[in-house]
């Protein structure tokens, strides 16, 4: 493998189809498409402040590296990427993308980034200003996770989260098959439409959250004392420990609240089978 150390680079595709290449210490200054249509790369310690740096990439290891705001768009129609104890500080990343993982990063504006990738894994990372992340993005692995960000992963599927901080507003909407454990979620109006959402141990918090889902289940969690309206035309089977503000018109299924529930809420409206169970003790 070739390796290039401590150069500097600018303009357009500098680096343009390399394989079998290693860069340490390397500055990619401002331009387009500096590591685009290359196989078998790897970066370490270095700095990116171009647009468009890693292309249409196939197997490719940034470690310890930075991504100057400037350099949006960097990771687009790529595949087999990992990134170690990386600081990204510009929107719209990975795009069209299979086999993504990261550790230990930090992405400080994450908006509309992770669209339409396929097998991806997160882990030890935080992401902020993630406002549509994760849109249409399937096969999802994450751990010790905190986000900061609205309307993250609608559409996606198959996804997995364990021990997680999701600040998200309008989180999961018609999403499918998604297990969330040891983990609390904060935001309106979460995973309505979706289907097949397990939450196990979690704490919800925000308004109206879980309406319209089919194949909702709980187990075990709690939910803020700003959780009303809960479960609006939803089919559930949920315990909940804990008081509960209110729940209005679920379709079917079983609650079971291990507490008090301020308001039970059964109208006109209520869709069948009308035949959800309500038990509070």
């Amino acid at each position: 493998m070739k390796t290039i150390r401590n150069e500097e680079f600018g303009g357009e595709r500098p680096l343009y189809r390399e394989h079998d290449l290693r860069l340490e210490g390397v500055t990619i200054h401002l331009g387009e498409s500096s590591v685009k249509e290359t196989r078998n790369i790897e970066a370490s310690n270095c700095r990116f402040e171009g647009k468009y740096v890693f292309w249409e990439c196939r197997g490719f290891r940034v470690e310890d590296c930075f991504f100057a705001e400037s350099a949006r768009s960097s990771l687009w129609y790529s595949s087999d990427v990992v990134m170690n104890r990386c600081r990204v500080e510009a929107p719209k990343y990975f795009r069209r993308m299979r086999g993504i993982e990261l550790h230990d990063c930090v992405f400080t504006n994450a908006q509309e980034t992770l669209w339409d990738c396929d097998q991806v894994r997160i882990e030890d990372s935080r992401i902020e200003n993630a406002d549509y992340l994760g849109m249409h993005t399937n096969n999802v692995y994450i751990n010790h996770y905190h986000q900061e960000g609205n309307y993250s992963f609608q559409y996606s599927c198959n996804v997995e989260i364990h021990n997680a901080l999701l600040n998200s507003k309008d989180a999961l909407w018609e999403a499918e098959n998604v297990s969330i454990y040891d983990s609390e979620i904060n935001g309106e109006y979460l995973a309505w439409y979706s289907k097949n959402l397990r939450l196990v141990r979690c704490h919800i918090t925000g308004e109206q959250p879980l309406c319209y889902c089919e194949n909702l289940v709980m187990e075990d969690c709690t939910m803020g004392e700003d959780c009303n309206l809960a479960f609006e035309y939803s089919t559930i089977h949920a315990t909940i420990n804990g008081p509960v503000h209110s729940i209005k018109n679920p379709t079917s299924g079983h609650i079971l609240v291990r507490g008090t529930v301020g308001e039970v809420i059964i109208d006109k409206n209520q869709k069948a089978p009308a035949d959800c169970t309500i038990e509070i003790i």
